[in-house]
């Protein structure tokens, strides 16, 4: 055989050995999206889908952040500004703003988000805990996530759906 062939076979058989434990590194894919000025982020397996603003219906006697029922093809479901939630003023709905429908187990609502930013994947390693300073009873940061040039702040999506109405 050729020491061209035997350095190709021998490259395919490194190539096709198993990874040694330890190399595997998870990654998690999110979809970006801002709130005021600041980026937020959220499995993506945890989005139904998202769509453009429709029309909704106010319920009363529930807490400001939510702003009514929506009608998502016969499925009557929440839906929270997350502005409002995180204690920003409301703004107007524009061309970018979006209605996030996220889902977890078996809890459902939809979120009002200022515009989508993009898909990202981030290695496990690089999403450190929520800082001690930001725990609060909700636990709405799940960690921080650290990209090439900027931090991203990572929702818990159960926390966010827990309802406190």
């Amino acid at each position: 055989m050729s020491t061209q062939l035997e350095k190709v076979l021998k490259k395919q058989q490194q190539q096709q050995k198993a990874p040694v434990e330890g190399e595997i590194e998870n990654v998690i894919q999110l979809v970006g999206f801002m709130v005021g000025d600041e980026e937020f982020a959220v499995p993506i397996l945890s989005i139904q889908e998202i769509i453009k603003p429709i029309e909704y219906t106010r319920v009363p006697k529930t807490p400001e952040y939510v702003l009514g029922v929506f009608n998502l093809r016969g499925s009557v479901l929440p839906l929270i500004d997350l502005r409002m939630k995180f204690g920003l003023s409301r703004s107007k709905e524009n061309e970018d703003t979006r209605y996030m429908v996220i889902k977890h187990n078996d809890e459902i609502a939809g979120f009002v988000i200022d515009r989508l930013t993009q898909a990202t994947r981030i290695k496990e390693s690089a999403i450190d805990p929520a800082p001690e300073t930001i725990h609060d009873d909700q636990n709405l940061i799940y960690g921080v996530g650290k990209k090439e040039d900027s931090l991203i702040s990572i929702l818990n999506v159960e926390a966010l759906l827990k309802r406190d109405f």
